[in-house]
C-alpha cells in the first residue's frame, strides 16, 4: 500500500487529498493515514531530498527547498521540474495515452504536453480508434538524456 500512494504522489507531481489518494489506490481512508505516516518517516532522513509535505490537507512529495538552487544548474534549462515528470511518466510508459497521462498527471498535463511537443521531446499522433492521442519519446528525448530505449525497457515493463 506504502509504495502505491508513494508512486501516486510522486506521478501526480501537485498535492493531493486522502479522499483522492483512497479513491486512486481502491484502500479506506486510515490505510492511507498510516501509508502517509510510513513515507512521512522513510523521507524524514537528513540524508534524502525528498520529503513529505502537507499543502491544505493534501499531500505531495517534493526536493528538499534546499537543494533547489543545486539542482537548477542540472535540470534542461528549458524544462520546469513538472514537465519534466511529466516526461518522465512518458518515458516509463513509453508510449501512453494522453487520456490516461491526464489522468496520472492531472490537468495541467495538458499544458507540459504542449511544451514538450513544442521543445521537440515527444511526438502526439491520432489514435486510430478513440478519441485520445498516442504520446511517445522523440529521438530528441534520447540525445539530451542519453538513456537508450533497452534501458527504458527494463525499468518500464513491455512496449505497449
Amino acid at each position: 500500500m506504502v509504495t502505491k500512494v508513494e508512486a501516486v504522489l510522486y506521478l501526480k507531481g501537485r498535492p493531493i487529498s486522502k479522499k483522492i489518494l483512497s479513491e486512486i489506490s481502491n484502500t479506506d481512508i486510515n490505510s492511507i493515514d498510516k501509508a502517509l505516516k510510513e513515507i512521512k518517516e522513510k523521507y524524514s532522513n537528513k540524508k534524502s531530498a525528498i520529503e513529505l509535505n502537507e499543502v491544505n490537507n493534501s499531500y505531495c512529495l517534493e526536493l528538499k527547498s534546499s537543494l533547489n538552487e543545486f539542482v537548477e544548474d542540472l535540470l534542461p534549462s528549458e524544462l520546469r521540474t513538472s514537465e519534466l515528470r511529466t516526461l518522465a511518466t512518458i518515458a516509463i510508459k513509453k508510449k501512453i495515452l494522453q487520456s490516461d497521462l491526464i489522468v496520472l498527471r492531472g490537468s495541467g498535463a495538458y499544458d507540459h504536453i504542449k511544451e514538450l511537443i513544442n521543445k521537440k521531446f515527444i511526438i502526439k499522433r491520432k489514435q486510430k480508434d478513440g478519441r485520445s492521442y498516442w504520446l511517445s519519446l522523440s529521438e530528441k528525448f534520447f540525445q539530451t538524456f542519453a538513456v537508450s530505449n533497452e534501458y527504458l525497457s527494463q525499468i518500464g515493463g513491455k512496449k505497449k
